[in-house]
């Protein structure tokens, strides 16, 4: 397995390639398959991330996401110190642990997620559900102090009732944000993934207030027909008087 950010000549730690795509690959329809799972195999299958994040050890093509968003934010920087907010399977971590340096004693990178994650070098992992009341002071426990940067890949299960579905993913933003308000330094950003066309206006206006930049950028690794974007806020300003809080 291909070491998450190693060192290639003209890129940063932890860039990938330019990735192309092959000839298209059809999947034959059979009786033992039904339409929707032939339709995602061929995805699969077409999909240049998903082959190239194989190729270069990544658990996830989501991995080029987080990539492609600090190649343009430049938020993951060598000695930042990162919490990763539903980590699993581990791509985002690996990423941040190669652009911060963590396995040389430079940054740090803990992450959380209620399902297993196998170790990634340079990372500390929390195996519980970010939304239990005991989790935010976990996630202090193990960062030891504030931290830089707040990362969240988090998205709540679908269940087809679009309304339901959207409150779902607010509710996510909404808890991630509170945290990195909680524990962000002064100048720390926060990103985290948002779907049905962007932030809530009323989280957003916060959002505006706490930070110097907020703006909201879509990946060339996130897949046309996805609604996900994430939001991008940088230059985080602590507000100590308790009127604000």
């Amino acid at each position: 397995m291909a070491r998450a950010g190693g060192k290639r000549s003209g890129r940063r730690s932890g860039e990938a390639p330019s990735v192309t795509r092959s000839p298209a690959v059809r999947v034959k329809a059979t009786g033992k398959r039904k339409p929707s799972s032939r339709q995602w195999l061929e995805r699969q299958l077409n999909d240049p991330y998903v082959g190239e994040a194989r190729r270069l050890g990544y658990r996830s093509r989501a991995a080029f996401k987080l990539q492609q968003l600090d190649d343009r934010f430049h938020i993951l920087r060598p000695g930042a110190r990162v919490i990763d907010l539903g980590s699993a399977p581990g791509g985002w971590a690996q990423i941040a642990v190669a652009r911060v340096k963590a396995v040389e004693g430079q940054g740090r990178v803990v992450g959380i997620d209620l399902l297993a994650i196998d170790p990634i070098p340079g990372t500390l992992l929390l195996r519980r559900d970010f939304l239990d009341a005991g989790a935010p002071g976990a996630l202090r426990d193990a960062m030891g102090g504030p931290a830089d940067v707040v990362l969240s890949d988090m998205a709540a299960p679908t269940t087809g009732h679009a309304a339901t579905d959207h409150r779902r993913v607010v509710a996510l933003v909404e808890a991630a944000y509170g945290f990195a308000r909680e524990i962000l330094a002064p100048g720390g950003a926060f990103i985290a993934k948002v779907f049905q066309g962007g932030t809530e206006s009323e989280l957003l206006a916060e959002m505006k207030r706490d930070f110097a930049s907020v703006r909201h950028a879509k990946p060339p690794a996130s897949r046309a027909e996805s609604a996900e974007v994430y939001v991008v806020a940088q230059g985080f300003r602590a507000r100590n008087d308790p009127a604000s809080a």
